[in-house]
């Protein structure tokens, strides 16, 4: 029972999150704020710019900064996510690409720094050699193998 529960929960606030997300990314979301902020600061003379006047406009901010961080957090980690897939199955679809980086999200960030720093190395050396046709890490060990065997005469 509660795990049926817990999935109508996460099912809401799935549904809540992007209507939200989308809701508040539009042109009018921007103009209704504005236009909320034009109105708090006219009513500044009217309420003496007190403290309470004040507050308003603080709290009211501060409240809804603090939910939407959860709000749009929840719908870019979907996001990012569903992006992580998409790429996944194209890299498994490609029966010529290397299905190494297919989960590299869950590396950590020594191990995103040390496979960055070997692709810029791998970069480089293509530039440096006109190769532009390497493109996965397993083609690049057989070319940099391949090359190293292949040695130019001295004169």
């Amino acid at each position: 029972m509660a795990t049926k529960k817990k999935n109508g929960t996460a099912k809401f606030f799935n549904r809540f999150s992007g209507a939200v997300t989308k809701a508040t990314g539009k042109p009018a979301a921007f103009i209704i704020a504005l236009v909320i902020i034009i109105v708090w600061g006219v009513t500044g003379p009217i309420f003496n710019f007190s403290n309470t006047w004040q507050l308003v406009i603080n709290t009211g901010t501060t409240i809804i900064t603090f939910l939407m961080v959860f709000v749009i957090q929840h719908s870019q980690n979907k996001d990012t996510v569903a992006i992580q897939l998409k790429l996944n199955e194209l890299i498994a679809a490609n029966c010529d690409a290397s299905n190494r980086l297919v989960a590299i999200e869950d590396l950590t960030d020594e191990e995103l720094t040390a496979i960055k720093k070997f692709y810029t190395h791998l970069a480089r050396t293509a530039k440096d050699n006109n190769v532009f046709e390497t493109h996965s890490l397993d083609e690049a060990k057989q070319n940099s193998a391949s090359k190293s065997k292949i040695k130019s005469p001295k004169k």
